[in-house]
């Protein structure tokens, strides 16, 4: 199981990436785009999952493209969902209890990558 510490520290760990606070909520941007962030099921959100809203500690992440999405919902183990706010955004959100280390650490670099300016990208 991963932690918000877990998630703190690999995207810290990325480079031009900070850490900020609002509304109580943690984010993290790489200069000033925001790639994960925590994210808590609003009232909408479990109005629409219904019996199928999990709970526990939830992480958002910003995924390369709609199909990237998709290829991660297909591939669940109850890790990876979405509620209607995000359709035809490319997120997706993360069970953070449901998701070890190493699968942490590729949803995060792989929302950094999505992100992060082709410069920075490529160096």
């Amino acid at each position: 199981m991963a932690t918000w510490d877990d998630v703190r520290r690999i995207a810290l760990a990325l480079p031009d990436t900070s850490e900020r606070v609002s509304r109580d909520l943690r984010r993290w941007r790489v200069r000033d785009r925001l790639f994960v962030w925590e994210r808590p099921l609003r009232r909408s959100d479990l109005e629409a999952l219904g019996h199928d809203a999990p709970e526990g500690p939830i992480l958002a992440a910003r995924v390369e493209h709609l199909g990237a999405e998709d290829a991660l919902l297909a591939h669940d183990e109850g890790v990876f969902f979405t509620t209607p706010h995000f359709d035809g955004y490319p997120a997706i959100l993360v069970r953070l209890d449901r998701i070890d280390v190493d699968g942490l650490d590729a949803v995060i670099v792989e929302a950094w990558l999505a992100r992060a300016p082709k410069r920075l990208e490529e160096a």
